[in-house]
């Protein structure tokens, strides 16, 4: 999904002007992240025709945040120019179970778990754990 120039027309009073040295233009970026929404790529995922995608996603965050990027979709789904409903999925700790394996647990039956011969293990009360030698007899 591509905007052209004249779909853009449309809409371009509702992003804010750009000052400064702009290397990106908003077309590009709102092509790039209309290519993002479709593809489901990662911003670093994003191809170099749209520039650099940090630049990219700088600008997409400002806009979001900023109440723009809501209102020019809303504006392209009045005009009939996009038919697209883009989303916020959040996924964090509550929603994603990690494995046991996954977080460094140590399986069971382990090697580490095995004393060495002729040492005995403590624990001091901070969880690291000494090594003594086994003291010796004398003849």
């Amino acid at each position: 999904m591509q905007l052209t120039r004249e779909q853009f027309e449309l809409i371009e009073h509702l992003l804010p002007v750009q000052r400064g040295n702009v290397s990106i233009d908003n077309l590009t970026v709102l092509n790039a992240i209309l290519y993002v929404a479709v593809n489901g790529c990662t911003w670093r995922g994003l191809p170099a025709k749209y520039g650099r995608w940090h630049t990219v996603y700088t600008r997409m965050s400002r806009w979001a945040q900023a109440g723009v990027l809501d209102r020019v979709f809303e504006e392209l789904q009045v005009l009939n120019v996009l038919r697209v409903k883009i989303e916020v999925v959040h996924m964090d700790s509550t929603s994603v179970k990690v494995h046991p394996h996954g977080t460094g647990a140590l399986k069971r039956g382990a090697a580490s778990h095995r004393q060495e011969p002729g040492r005995s293990r403590h624990q001091d009360s901070s969880g690291c754990r000494e090594y003594q030698a086994r003291p010796r007899l004398s003849a």
